[in-house]
């Protein structure tokens, strides 16, 4: 199976703009010429890549010594020939080493050539550590500048403001450098009035931030709305999406994700870190040769970039390690995981040299937990899994179908008229509520927090009784008003949370769906854990407390609740499991809790799976109709290769070209009157036997080249692709022999091939197309599309739906 399979997934030469496909706010054209033998059209001729660089001679074409221009690239909406990149990245690493023995200079090549890997991964950390810094502080100051503006210097945020207040500790949030804009405008701060004019600012800086985003998505770079994830899990498996990594991409997702997180809507920047993460990977690659041309290769480092990326974002390297490759990757080979481990090291450290929080913690919700948890307490560990896979399915349903209902009518025309309502609707809800107003995160960190002696939260408003403090450890306390005012007020946070992050997520600017989800499953598992820890209070002689909750103690750690539920939601809408129960340790700095982490984990993929099987990535590419096959999923149908394949009876012959004689204007005239990437060369029409796989890419440029440079190439001239001429009477025009742009090893099945293994080589392998025979003769053809289409008919879902449309 070495064989070099060239597989083409339909090539256009020319891309219709009528056809499009919209990617998460951007328009890809997915104008896929015939069902057909749509064959992973690569790019085209390659050099030397007859039968995985075996079988073939060394020179591009016969007639030519140098390679052609465009032949060994990719177009755009493309699925790359995983084989064909390994092979020739084995073939230059040969090359490399052979001449190392020759001269000191060829070995100082082979040197910076194997060092060149760790380079590229040291810089993609110094610039995603970099970039996450500047995003983290400027996400931090836009977010205060909403509610006010520091005097002492208008680029200092609210806690840096009152930094050097002589405030004391309980007032440190109401220094006199700091003013609301009630105070800067009217001159005090109290009243109804005062109260509406920050509620207005405080709308009118949400909506500004807004609309700057959205505008300058729309106009500058498309592809930098929404999370990224779903598209770039489909880059990482082989398919190409020009200018969704570029630079454009990367600047205005960096401005845009600011602008969005401040504006105080329901997404997050964890997701879309991940995306310049990738970005910052991608434009790298251009500066080393090996990671430049070869599209295998790079993925390999888009691989370790997005690990980079969840290393910076919740301050977890060996979580983001984790998580490239649970969630992201397609291929992960060993060296890519050290590789991957280093740039989120890195990132990691330069995050932490930046220190943008001032806490020493590279995320802003960082808490250590000092209490063990009783084994009691998984059931409402337990509990909290059930929700977090009930809202994750109930979450994952209502949002496909929103963002279906925006695909599919007008409501997708005016994506700056939907953030603009979007925004103003979360805005005046989250004003009144200062757990919605606040933003996400700093709302995540208070309700993680462990209650302690100086905390001056409403959640910390307990009857305090200090005669029973033992150091620095409050026993369980009967809740002041000031909790229940929070409870309720979390409440309603919760409602509002739930609902406004199915419209918020999938809308034109950049949002992740991270801290929403962590922020739902923390409000609910902080008010479960101050219910339990009240029951504890007033019910300590209780039999499931008596034994080790007694009067006194500090038994219950609501913080912990809030930690277990974020981690249960986010389970539940993403289907993480391990790299989730690794970055929430990360997070909280402690192995202990583990066991309570990985059973909500754990509960929440069950309960979610048994609803819909699907996270909410691989449905936003299904949605999407990107060309990806899910490596988690089994193919169990009896199914055959002849079944899939086309032609299908009463359908057209499989249009193929003849080993040597056909002339040039034949072989045009295919060309024109088809769209497929490829053609299989057989000996005769009437044999049917097959010799090879010619990419129609390949055919155009040889042909267009051998009319301008090779003499006497007419339309009535015979193509060839023996090594021998075939004898012509001598009158005849110059015969053009194409020998080296065929595949002589393309992969093929027979026609009873069980699609269930048909399926496996496609994945396993990266496939673009197979060619089915039967007793040696070809009887059709099976692409990655008629691949996908089948096992949606199978699941019940209309395939022209959900492909390239």
């Amino acid at each position: 199976m070495d064989q070099k399979g060239y597989r083409r997934e339909s090539f256009q030469s020319s891309t219709s703009d009528e056809d499009m496909l919209e990617i998460a706010g951007a328009s890809l054209d997915f104008s896929m010429a015939d069902d057909d033998p749509p064959l992973d059209r690569e790019m085209g001729g390659f050099s030397s890549y007859n039968g995985g660089g075996m079988n073939g001679t060394s020179t591009m074409m016969d007639f030519l010594e140098e390679p052609l221009p465009g032949v060994g690239t990719y177009e755009d909406f493309n699925t790359i020939d995983w084989v064909r990149e390994k092979s020739r990245d084995r073939d230059r690493h040969r090359e490399i080493t052979s001449r190392s023995k020759e001269s000191t200079w060829a070995l100082i090549h082979s040197v910076s050539d194997a060092f060149s890997g760790w380079l590229l991964m040291l810089l993609i950390g110094l610039l995603a550590g970099s970039l996450a810094g500047l995003i983290d502080i400027s996400a931090h100051w836009m977010t205060d500048l909403k509610e006010g503006v520091c005097l002492a210097g208008f680029w200092f945020n609210h806690e840096h403001c009152c930094w050097k207040s002589n405030t004391t500790f309980t007032d440190r949030d109401k220094c006199p450098e700091w003013m609301s804009w009630s105070q800067l405008i009217l001159g005090h701060g109290e009243g109804a009035f005062a109260y509406i004019l920050n509620y207005f600012m405080y709308v009118i800086w949400a909506l500004l931030f807004s609309l700057l985003a959205v505008l300058l998505v729309k106009g500058f770079a498309p592809y930098a709305c929404g999370s990224g994830i779903p598209e770039i899990k489909t880059i990482l498996s082989g398919f190409i999406i020009r200018g969704y990594l570029g630079k454009w991409t990367l600047i205005i997702k960096t401005i845009t994700l600011v602008l969005a997180v401040s504006s105080g809507l329901s997404l997050g920047k964890e997701g879309p870190l991940v995306h310049v993460a990738c970005c910052c990977g991608n434009i790298l690659c251009h500066l080393f040769t090996k990671y430049r041309k070869n599209e295998a290769k790079r993925r390999e480092v888009l691989s370790a970039a997005a690990a980079a990326g969840v290393s910076v974002a919740f301050g977890a390297p060996i979580g983001g390690v984790l998580f490239s490759l649970e969630e992201v990757s397609y291929y992960f080979p060993l060296k890519t995981l050290w590789r991957s481990f280093f740039a989120a090291l890195v990132a990691a450290f330069t995050l932490r040299s930046i220190n943008p929080f001032g806490n020493s913690r590279l995320v802003l919700f960082y808490v250590e937990f000092h209490m063990p948890w009783h084994l009691l307490e998984l059931v409402p560990f337990i509990l909290l899994g059930i929700f977090g896979g009930l809202w994750g399915a109930f979450f994952i349903r209502s949002n496909i179908a929103w963002c279906r209902r925006r695909k599919t009518t007008k409501l997708g025309k005016y994506p700056v008229l939907e953030v603009f309502v979007v925004t103003a609707i979360t805005a005046v809800l989250a004003f009144p509520n200062e757990y919605t107003r606040m933003s996400t995160s700093e709302l995540i960190s208070e309700l993680f927090n462990d209650c302690g002696i100086l905390d001056s939260s409403k959640l910390c408003e307990y009857v305090n009784d200090f005669n029973s403090t033992k150091g620095d450890d409050l026993p369980d306390r009967a809740a002041g008003p000031g909790v229940y005012t929070a409870m309720w007020q979390l409440a309603l946070a919760l409602i509002m949370k739930v609902f406004i992050t199915i419209f918020t997520f999938g809308m034109k600017v950049p949002s992740g769906l991270f801290i929403p989800s962590m922020a739902v499953g923390a409000i609910a598992g902080r008010l479960l854990g101050v219910a339990v820890e009240q029951l504890a209070f007033y019910h300590h002689d209780w039999a499931i407390f008596s034994g080790w909750c007694s009067q006194g103690a500090d038994c219950i750690t609501p913080g912990l609740y809030a930690m277990v539920g974020a981690a249960a939601c986010l389970g539940g809408v993403t289907r993480m499991t391990v790299s989730l129960v690794v970055i929430m340790f990360e997070l909280t700095g402690g192995l202990e809790y583990i066991v309570p982490l990985m059973a909500a984990a754990m509960t929440s993929k069950w309960v979610a799976d048994a609803i819909g099987r699907e996270g909410i990535y691989d449905a936003h590419i299904r949605l999407n109709g990107y060309p990806f096959l899910e490596a988690k999923e089994e193919f169990s149908h009896k199914t055959l290769a002849m079944d899939v394949m086309r032609p299908r009876r009463n359908d057209p012959p499989l249009t193929v070209i003849t080993q040597d004689s056909m002339t040039v204007e034949d072989v045009e005239t295919i060309i024109n009157e088809t769209t497929y990437s490829g053609y299989p060369v057989v000996v005769s029409r009437e044999s049917q036997r097959l010799v090879g796989f010619v990419l129609r890419r390949d055919l155009i440029i040889s042909i267009e080249n051998a009319r301008k440079k090779q003499d006497g190439i007419v339309s009535t001239s015979i193509i060839y692709f023996t090594d021998h001429s075939p004898p012509l009477p001598p009158s005849s025009p110059s015969m053009l022999k194409l020998r080296s742009i065929l595949d002589l090893s393309p992969f093929t099945v027979t026609d009873q091939t069980p699609m269930e293994i048909v399926v496996d080589i496609f994945r396993k392998l990266g496939l673009r197309q197979c060619l089915v025979t039967h007793n040696g003769k070809l009887l059709g053809i099976i692409t990655k599309k008629d691949v996908l289409k089948h096992i949606a008919q199978l699941a019940n879902q209309d395939p022209d739906s959900i492909l390239f449309n």
